[in-house]
C-alpha cells in the first residue's frame, strides 16, 4: 500500500496543506463543507495503488491558509491549478464532493486543458440550484441562505462548534448515526481554529463576490464541459429528488452518473467502496486500471 504524506506548498498568495500518496497519472480529489481533505481516507490509499492521488485542503479549511478573501470558486480553483503544476503536474483527473466539486466545474470551466475527467458528488451546478430555488430546496439548503449573512453565522456557530457540526453530520447521513467519532473530532477541531468557521462561510458567501457573475458569464457564452462528467449522489439527499442527469447533461457534453443506495450527502465516507467502484471504471480510460 503507497504511503500517504502531507505537505505545504505556497501557491497563488497562500499556503496550502496537502496530502499526496503513489505515484503515475494525476487525480486530485476535493472536499467540501464541513470537511478537510481527511474525507477521503477511505478512498485515497485504493486509488494510490494505479495513480498519484493528491488531496489539498482548499483555501480557508483544514490546514491551509484562512485570508480574508479570495473564496470566489475562480481564485479557489486557481490554487488547486497552480498546486499542481507547481508538483510538475500538467493535467490531471478531478474529484470533487460538495464545495469542492464546485471549486472543480469552475477549473474545469476556466481551464479545461488541465481537467481530463471529471468526477462531481453529491451536487447540480450553483447557477441551476438557484435558479431552481422552491420551497423544497430552500427547505433542503437553509444552510446556503444563513451561510450568506455576515458575520453572523460565525457568532452563533461559535458558541457550539461541535453542536452545529453535528447536526448535519447527523441529518445529512442515511443511517443518521452520524460519521465516525474520529472523523467528528478531526472536522470540529479543524473548525474550531481561528478563522476557520469564518473562512468556510466565506466559501458560500463567493456566490455574492464573483461565483454568481462568473456562472452568468460562462452561461451567456455558452460554455460547457467539454470533458467527461461523472454525476454521483446519495439516494436518501435531496439530489437525490432531482433529475441530476438531466441538470447536468444542460452543462455537460458527455454526462454519466448514478445514485448511491442508503447513502447521505457523504459518499466517501458513508460509501467508499461503491465510490471507488464507480471511479475506477470511469478513470479507467486514463489510468490503466
Amino acid at each position: 500500500m503507497s504511503e500517504t504524506t502531507e505537505a505545504t506548498a505556497m501557491v497563488n498568495g497562500i499556503r496550502m496543506h496537502y496530502r499526496r500518496a503513489g505515484s503515475g497519472p494525476l487525480v486530485v480529489l476535493l472536499h467540501g463543507w464541513p470537511q478537510t481533505s481527511y474525507c477521503w481516507r477511505h478512498v485515497m490509499p485504493a486509488l494510490a495503488e494505479r495513480c498519484t492521488v493528491l488531496a489539498p485542503d482548499l483555501r480557508g479549511y483544514g490546514r491551509s491558509d484562512k485570508p480574508p478573501h479570495g473564496y470566489d470558486k475562480r481564485t479557489m480553483a486557481t490554487d488547486v491549478s497552480d498546486l499542481i503544476e507547481s508538483l510538475g503536474f500538467a493535467e490531471a483527473s478531478v474529484v470533487g464532493h460538495d464545495r469542492g466539486a464546485r471549486v472543480a466545474h469552475r477549473w474545469a470551466l476556466d481551464r479545461p486543458e488541465q481537467v481530463q475527467r471529471l468526477a462531481v458528488l453529491d451536487i447540480a451546478p450553483t447557477r441551476a440550484m438557484w435558479q431552481r430555488m422552491d420551497f423544497a430546496i430552500a427547505n433542503g439548503y437553509w444552510h446556503w441562505l444563513f451561510h450568506l449573512q455576515p458575520d453572523l453565522p460565525e457568532r452563533l456557530a461559535g458558541q457550539d462548534v461541535s453542536g452545529y457540526l453535528g447536526y448535519f453530520f447527523e441529518r445529512w447521513t442515511f443511517n443518521r448515526a452520524g460519521l465516525e467519532p474520529e472523523a467528528v473530532a478531526e472536522y470540529v477541531q479543524a473548525f474550531s481554529a481561528p478563522g476557520a468557521l469564518r473562512a468556510g462561510f466565506d466559501d458560500y458567501r463567493g456566490a455574492l463576490n464573483g461565483d454568481s457573475e462568473h456562472d452568468e458569464e460562462s452561461a451567456a457564452a455558452g460554455q460547457r464541459l467539454t470533458m467527461p462528467v461523472l454525476a454521483l449522489w446519495g439516494s436518501a439527499g435531496l439530489p437525490g429528488r432531482l433529475p441530476m442527469l438531466d441538470i447536468w447533461r444542460e452543462y455537460a457534453e458527455q454526462v454519466t452518473g448514478i445514485a448511491i443506495e442508503e447513502c447521505g450527502h457523504f459518499l466517501p465516507e458513508e460509501r467508499p467502496e461503491a465510490v471507488l467502484g464507480h471511479l475506477r471504471d470511469f478513470l479507467a480510460p486514463v489510468m490503466s486500471w
